[in-house]
C-alpha cells in the first residue's frame, strides 16, 4: 500500500510540478493539499492569491485543502507552532510523508525535515538538484500554465508582475535571476495543469505594491537593508 502523503501547495509552478511527480510514484498516494494562507487578506501567504482562486485549484485536483491560516506577520513561533499542529492533525488522518517543491535551497530543506521529524512525517522532495530552466521546459511540455503573481522588487521591477510565465518572460529576467525564481524573485499561480479537470479563467486585476517590516521590527525603507518590497498582481476569477 502507499503511503498517504500531503503536498504543500502554494498554487505556484513548483508545487504543481512537484505533485506531477509525486503521482507517478507507485510508493505515495496524494491525498491532501496544505496552503499556508493569510487569514486577514484570505490570501495565499507570500503569493497574494485570493482563496477562491486556490479553493477552484483544489475542486479541479480533486483533493481536499487544508488551511494553516495565519496573522499577517507571524512569528516564528507562531508559525512553527501552528504548522506542527496542523501537520500533527494530517498525521492523525493517515497521512505519512510530506512533498515539497524546493529546487536548491539547503537551509529550507533542513528546516522542513527538522519540523517533519517532530511529528514525525518524512519529507519528499521530487524537484531535488534539477536544472531550474529544464524544470521549466518540462513544465511547459506537460502542458502547465501559469500567470506570475508575484516579484521581489530586489530583483524585478513591476512591468514582470501579471506576466505570463512563459519563454518571453524566462529571456526577459536580468542576469542572475533563477529562472524558477527559486531565491525568491517571482511567484507563481497555476491556472491550467494535466492533472486539473479543467482550466482555472482569471481576469488580471491592479497591480500594487506592499512594503513588509524588516526582521528588526523597523518599518522597511529604503535605507533599511532587510526592507522587502513587492509588487502583486490581483488575479481575480473570470
Amino acid at each position: 500500500m502507499p503511503d498517504q502523503a500531503l503536498i504543500s501547495w502554494s498554487g505556484g509552478k513548483d508545487a504543481a510540478l512537484a505533485l506531477y511527480h509525486a503521482r507517478q510514484r507507485p510508493d505515495l498516494a496524494v491525498t491532501h493539499l496544505l496552503t499556508s494562507v493569510n487569514a486577514h487578506y484570505e490570501r495565499v501567504s507570500m503569493h497574494g492569491v485570493r482563496l477562491a482562486l486556490l479553493e477552484a485549484q483544489a475542486e479541479r485536483i480533486a483533493l481536499p485543502l487544508t488551511q494553516l491560516r495565519l496573522p499577517e506577520m507571524p512569528s516564528m513561533a507562531d508559525y512553527d507552532a501552528a504548522l506542527l499542529a496542523t501537520l500533527g492533525g494530517l498525521h492523525q488522518q493517515g497521512v505519512r510523508r510530506a512533498v515539497y517543491g524546493d529546487i536548491f535551497l539547503a537551509d529550507l530543506r533542513a528546516y522542513r525535515e527538522q519540523q517533519l521529524a517532530r511529528v514525525p512525517l518524512l519529507g519528499e522532495f521530487p524537484l531535488w538538484q534539477r536544472d531550474s530552466r529544464a524544470l521549466l521546459e518540462e513544465f511547459w511540455a506537460l502542458g502547465f500554465q501559469a500567470i506570475v503573481v508575484c516579484v521581489n522588487d530586489r530583483y524585478l521591477d513591476a512591468s514582470f508582475c501579471g506576466r505570463l510565465l512563459d519563454r518571453d518572460f524566462i529571456r526577459d529576467l536580468p542576469p542572475g535571476v533563477d529562472p524558477c525564481g527559486e531565491n525568491g524573485e517571482y511567484h507563481s499561480f497555476v491556472f491550467d495543469a494535466p492533472y486539473f479537470s479543467r482550466p482555472i479563467a482569471v481576469v488580471r486585476g491592479e497591480v500594487v505594491r506592499r512594503t513588509y517590516q524588516s526582521p528588526s521590527g523597523n518599518n522597511a525603507g529604503a535605507d533599511d537593508p532587510f526592507a522587502a518590497g513587492f509588487w502583486f498582481c490581483d488575479l481575480l476569477p473570470g
